[in-house]
């Protein structure tokens, strides 16, 4: 069987799946960290809160973890399917050390299938199928300080299905210093959290709307509440750095009831400092047929969250919007200018508006010109 990009140091999987033989290269075989052995070989796994339960020679959902012989293993260690230097405001993250820069990676799947995926060409793409590169945790944390880093995120598709990886490069990280972060759906397990726990700073969530049937419907999971509880855990528990991120689908989660119960529940379990990003949906795959957000739409979510009790709530995927910025809550006046996710001007002394001198809840410190620290 002529596999491609095959090694001489990695392993052939082949596997008969839907009438095709596929051949999954992977380069380092790990096994789980957090799976259940069950009787007759089967497994089940306690990454993400799907918990599959998977029988000898199978996958799971997300088909990155394989059942060999009673023994869970991950297919995506170390298997990269895109990597960029990115600014953090682009996660977004606009409260989390303003203006630097994260060596960003992600592999391939998810445990979510979104119908309006727009990263759907690597989430949506199984190990074998889509092509990766191996990028070992030791090299990631090498590459952002060669590039002049100042953290690691794991993004682009859903990170808990790389947990051991993700695990291995953060302890790495704050070893060098480096800050990180999940860019995530939120759906991983309490144990999986507790994990990566104490080695992540930033939690970026998407909370992408507040009903059951909702959540079935754009990413076929039953039930959204684990989510939330799983937020408030890295909030509460490991005292991570979390904003929340709602895409405003045109039909599906732009009423007001679930919008306001979005910002209801920010105030009420993560804080009113909490950010909110209302962003633009942008039409992908079978939601083609939908236009983008209209601007007014996200205009009013804003308001709904500021009514709410929300301090920091902002427009995402509209460059040059005013809601881009951030404005003191007591004073009003612009204290961080943003346009497209750079950085413009910066407003804040010693963690305090320049203006009013009321403090101002931003995590780290902004990043200036060639990586020079300014307090904030």
């Amino acid at each position: 069987m002529n596999c491609p990009w095959f090694g001489a140091e990695d392993f052939a999987i082949l596997r008969l799946e839907v009438g095709r033989l596929i051949c999954y290269i992977v380069h380092e075989m790990v096994e789980s960290i957090l799976y259940e052995k069950l009787s007759g070989a089967r497994v089940r796994c306690g990454v993400c809160q799907r918990r599959c339960l998977i029988s000898e020679g199978k996958m799971g959902y997300c088909h990155t973890r394989l059942n060999s012989k009673g023994r869970l293993y991950t297919l995506v260690y170390g298997e990269v399917s895109a990597q960029h230097i990115a600014p953090i405001e682009i996660k977004p993250l606009f409260h989390f050390y303003p203006n630097s820069r994260a060596f960003s990676l992600g592999t391939l799947s998810c445990n979510f299938r979104c119908i309006g995926c727009q990263n759907w060409h690597i989430a949506h793409s199984d190990p074998g199928v889509g092509r990766t590169e191996y990028v070992s945790p030791e090299e990631s944390v090498r590459l952002a300080r060669q590039y002049n880093c100042q953290g690691l995120s794991w993004t682009y598709n859903e990170p808990t299905i790389w947990l051991e990886y993700t695990i291995d490069g953060a302890r790495l990280a704050k070893e060098e210093g480096l800050y990180t972060t999940y860019v995530t759906n939120g759906f991983m397990t309490p144990e999986a959290l507790d994990r990566i726990g104490p080695y992540l700073d930033a939690f970026r969530v998407d909370i992408k709307g507040f009903r059951n049937d909702f959540y079935r419907e754009i990413a076929n999971v039953g039930a959204f509440k684990g989510i939330l509880e799983v937020t408030k855990r890295a909030k509460e528990r490991w005292e991570m750095h979390v904003e929340v991120v709602t895409n405003i689908i045109p039909g599906y989660n732009d009423d007001e009831g679930q919008l306001r119960d979005i910002a209801r529940w920010i105030r009420d379990d993560l804080g009113e400092d909490t950010p909110w990003h209302v962003t633009r949906f942008i039409p992908h795959l079978k939601l083609s047929n939908l236009p983008p957000t209209p601007v007014e739409t996200l205009e009013s979510a804003r308001q709904m969250g500021m009514e709410e009790g929300l301090r920091f709530v902002y427009l995402g995927n509209v460059p040059g919007h005013p809601s881009e910025n951030t404005y003191c809550y007591s004073c009003g006046k612009s204290i961080i200018e943003r346009h497209n996710w750079m950085v413009l001007s910066f407003s804040i002394e010693k963690g305090k508006c320049r203006y009013c001198g009321v403090k101002i809840p931003i995590v780290g410190h902004y990043v200036g010109v060639k990586g020079q620290h300014d307090e904030s």
